[in-house]
């Protein structure tokens, strides 16, 4: 009996031991990161594959957290379609939010498409030193994912606040759980980034194009000092990119952004979200969400052109508001650019006629398909970052070299602003309208510090006007609309149920 018990044991230890080799041995017939980087031509694809969430957050929740989270565009109501809470709610800054999380939809998808770019990032930079390939290739690709990783904390820094710092590879259930990194952390660990980035990556002459360069990573750094008012650090890199980094602007403010399947990457664009029509699943669609609705196939056959135009039912959203067709000025060649009219027979508002945004509804060739990049860096911000740094360092007159070139452009004439006070509204205003429906706006209040006048004195307007916002008769913004006027947003429930940290 002894003898049976002992090669039981032996049994069951010698299949432990099987067992364990099994579950230690790396498969070789599936991709894994211990077996996927192993050459040059596997981190060109890793990085291609951390640009991928980008067509996603521009197609779908940065242009409602980051544009129609501001005075620029508003929702126009479908009341036989029903509300879209979740966009409605983000739209009338009224998202529901307790103990510092909230569940909306939107807020979800951005938070969690980000840190699929920084998952994605983590692996590279974990990973390139192993592997021995060209020094010229290994910067290049070490630079667009230092990149696409400091571009990633910077939009959840500037909507959240306060977000976990992950620089490595999450292993287990437990590492994805950290602490919450302070606003300063994360602003250090996006200035590291972008820094070493911007020394890493070529210019654009030299880039392939859609890849990001320096140019747009010194425009990165820099927009993360405009927004730590730290202009003296601003300065020196636009002025680079200026005078170094090859960039103009577009004579025709309307060529400043790309077609369907041309125009793409101009001399103008310093980094742009690339998308492709057809059906290889590249393509973007978020014009289809900005046009007013209901909409037949008759009206919408002018605006996009395609072989089976189809109307649509949807509610419509990101529809520009009174407030930024008034801005433009008198002349501006930007105003006809930015916003179209177009009537809906099937509207039950008493105005049947929409603005729409007509710089990003092209022609294209099947419904709902649409190959437009989305301009996230233009050469014109970069003047604009320029102007805004000589200006609050006290010296307005040279500011106004910038920003005139940006409104010569535009057909006006130079600014009147002579004052740092003048100088520092009249840019606050050129941004407005010259980067109008580019998702700058949310947060040119929130570093201002003007959310609660501007965006306080702009929901009074809706409410005792809701059919001038598009309104129909009877209908109104809901109770608790323009309430919630917080610089940042909630951090996502369904994320906090993973972590005790928030």
């Amino acid at each position: 009996m002894k003898a049976k018990y002992i090669a039981a044991w032996l049994l069951a230890v010698g299949l432990t031991g099987c067992r364990e080799n099994f579950l230690t041995v790396v498969p070789e017939t599936s991709l894994s990161s211990a077996t996927f980087f192993k050459t040059e031509a596997d981190f060109r694809q890793a990085v291609n594959g951390a640009y991928v969430p980008l067509r996603s957050i521009y197609n779908g929740p940065a242009w409602i957290l980051e544009e129609m989270h501001s005075d620029n565009s508003y929702y126009a109501r479908n009341v036989l379609y029903g509300a879209v809470d979740a966009t409605e709610n983000v739209a009338n800054f009224a998202v529901p939010t307790a103990n510092g999380v909230t569940a909306n939809g939107n807020v979800l998808s951005q938070y969690r498409l980000n840190y699929q770019i920084i998952a994605r990032t983590n692996q590279i930079l974990t990973s390139i030193d192993a592997v021995e390939f060209g020094a010229d290739s290994k910067n290049n690709l070490r630079g667009q994912a230092l990149f696409l990783r400091a571009f990633a904390y910077f939009d959840l820094v500037r909507l959240f606040g306060k977000v976990p710092l992950h620089l490595t590879p999450v292993q287990t259930r437990e590492d994805a759980a950290q602490p919450l990194a302070s606003t300063e952390d994360l602003y250090a660990q996006i200035e590291k980034d972008a820094l070493e980035a911007s020394k890493l990556l070529p210019n654009k002459a030299k880039q392939e194009a859609g890849r990001v360069t320096s140019g747009a990573a010194k425009t990165l750094l820099a927009n993360l000092y405009l927004t730590q008012k730290k202009w003296a650090q601003v300065q020196p890199l636009m002025e680079d990119v200026v005078k170094n980094d090859g960039y103009t602007l577009m004579p025709d403010y309307n060529n400043a952004f790309s077609f369907t399947s041309a125009n793409k990457n101009n001399q103008e664009s310093v980094f742009e979200v690339q998308y492709k029509e057809g059906s290889e699943g590249y393509n973007g669609s978020f014009v289809y969400s900005f046009i007013p609705s209901p909409i037949s196939a008759e009206e919408m056959k002018p605006l996009t052109g395609t072989s089976n135009t189809q109307g649509t039912s949807q509610e419509s959203n990101n529809i520009p508001t009174p407030d930024i067709i008034a801005a433009f000025e008198t002349g501006d060649k930007r105003k006809d650019v930015n916003i179209g009219y177009v009537t809906l027979s099937g509207s039950l508002a008493e105005n049947k006629t929409y603005p729409y945004i007509k710089k990003y509804t092209r022609p294209h060739a099947l419904h709902g398909n649409t190959g437009q990049n989305w301009p996230v860096y233009r050469y014109s911000e970069v003047l604009l970052f320029l102007a805004e740094s000589l200006n609050e360092q006290g010296k307005p007159a040279e500011a106004a070299t910038y920003l005139n070139q940006v409104r010569t452009r535009a057909g006006l004439a130079g600014t009147k602003a002579v004052s740092q006070a003048d100088m520092r509204e009249a840019i606050f205003k050129e941004r407005r309208v010259e980067l109008a429906f580019e998702n700058k706006r949310w947060f040119d209040l929130t570093r201002t510090g003007r959310v609660k006048e501007i965006i306080t004195a702009y929901g009074a307007r809706i409410k005792a006007n809701p059919a001038a916002y598009y309104f129909p008769k009877g209908y109104a913004p809901p109770s608790n609309a323009f309430t919630i006027l917080d610089d940042y947003y909630g951090l996502p429930a369904d994320e906090s149920a993973l972590t005790p940290h928030f």
